[in-house]
């Protein structure tokens, strides 16, 4: 068995892509510990009220940005291998800051998103170690890159 890896999964929050990728290493036998931001759209954006009480919207989001900063950075800092999933119902700005985050630090990415979307994430694939349009893919490139052959 190899040592433990540290994957961050960054992005899309819709869809059980994370679970899948989950599911897959686990029935591999890969030795990962997967980490994230929070994924409860409610809770991310609520988190500021520990700072009290905000009318002003732009504040309201700024206390709560850099609270999910704290978790986000220093899972990021952590990571080995950061997998970033963009869906194609919201635009993920939070994955694509994490994505230019994480080359900034030298960590290895993945993007992971369909074809559809191949254009305007020509920037951020192009930092990417790899491009992947199912999470089926992510797993076969942490088997890959995991297990001793």
């Amino acid at each position: 068995m190899t040592q433990k890896w540290t994957v961050f999964l960054s992005g899309e929050i819709h869809t059980d892509w994370r679970e899948q990728i989950q599911n897959g290493a686990q029935t591999a036998g890969l030795n990962i510990e997967f980490v994230s931001p929070v994924t409860d759209h409610a809770k991310s954006d609520e988190c500021g009220e520990t700072l009290g009480p905000e009318e002003n919207k732009f504040w309201y989001d700024h206390k709560a940005s850099g609270i999910n900063a704290i978790r986000t950075h220093t899972l990021l800092q952590r990571a080995d291998v950061v997998v970033v999933r963009f869906g194609d119902k919201y635009r993920q700005w939070n994955a694509a800051f994490d994505a230019g985050y994480a080359a900034a630090l030298g960590k290895s990415i993945i993007t992971l998103h369909d074809p559809e979307l191949t254009h305007p994430l020509k920037e951020v694939d192009g930092a990417a170690n790899a491009v992947c349009q199912t999470p089926e893919q992510v797993v076969e490139i942490l088997k890959y890159v995991l297990l001793e052959k």
